[in-house]
C-alpha cells in the first residue's frame, strides 16, 4: 500500500511504500538492499505492492529465482523476468523501465554495486516516470538495487541488510537512510507475510 505523506507546512511530499511492519520507503527513488537475504526482503516487499514488478537479472549466471518459494509472498504471474546478456544492460534497462512509469516496482539483481553517475540516471528517471504514472492513474516508480554484502552503492536513498536468523528468522538492519538513524529489527514469518518481532541487539 503506498501512502502520502505531508510536511509540517502541509506540502506534499514523496509517496511512501510499506517496505515490512511500520517502516517505509520514498517511491520515485532507488534503494539499496544487500546482504545474504536481499531477495526475501524484495519479495517481502512485493507483497505490499499493485500491478506488475519487472525483475531484471544478469542472464549469463546460474542463479535463478526458484518460483515454488515466491508463492508465500507473491504472485509469480505478477512478475515480468528480464535476463540480459551483458553487465552494462542491467542498470540501462531499469533506467527505461523507470523513466516509462509503467511499473510501478523495478529490481534489478546486480553482481556489484554501481557508481554513483548510474545511481542519479535511476533517481532521474525515477522522478520522470512518476509524471507518466500519474497520467495513468498508478503508483509512482520504485527501484531496488540487488547487492551482494553489505552493500555501498552511493547516491541510494536507503540501504537495507537483511540476514538470515536462526529459528526461521531474519535481521534487517537500516545501514543508511537521508531521514532516519541506523537501526535493526529481528523479522518472522507472521499470518500475513513477515512481520517485525522486536529491535535487534546490537
Amino acid at each position: 500500500m503506498t501512502t502520502q505523506l505531508l510536511d509540517r507546512h502541509g506540502a506534499r511530499v514523496r509517496p511512501m511504500q510499506r517496505l515490512v511492519g511500520d517502516l517505509a520507503i520514498s517511491r520515485a527513488r532507488v534503494h539499496e538492499f544487500c546482504g545474504p537475504a536481499r531477495r526475501v526482503l524484495a519479495m517481502s516487499l512485493m507483497a505490499h505492492c499493485q500491478g506488475p514488478v519487472i525483475w531484471i537479472h544478469p542472464g549469463w549466471r546460474p542463479e535463478r529465482l526458484y518460483p515454488d518459494g515466491m508463492h508465500e509472498f507473491v504472485e509469480p504471474g505478477r512478475m515480468i523476468f528480464a535476463r540480459t546478456r551483458r553487465p552494462e544492460d542491467l542498470l540501462w534497462s531499469m533506467e527505461e523501465t523507470l523513466r516509462s512509469g509503467a511499473v510501478p516496482l523495478v529490481v534489478v539483481d546486480l553482481i556489484e554495486p554501481p557508481p554513483l553517475t548510474p545511481v542519479r540516471r535511476q533517481h532521474l528517471a525515477a522522478e520522470t516516470g512518476s509524471e507518466a504514472a500519474a497520467e495513468m492513474g498508478i503508483d509512482p516508480p520504485l527501484g531496488i538495487l540487488l547487492t551482494p554484502g553489505r552493500g555501498g552503492a552511493p547516491g541510494i536513498e536507503t540501504r537495507w541488510h537483511m540476514a538470515y536468523a536462526p529459528q526461521d528468522r531474519w535481521r534487517l538492519d537500516r545501514l543508511r537512510s537521508r531521514m532516519e538513524p541506523p537501526a535493526g529489527w529481528i523479522l518472522h514469518r507472521g499470518r500475513d507475510g513477515i512481520e517485525i518481532e522486536g529491535r535487534a541487539a546490537d
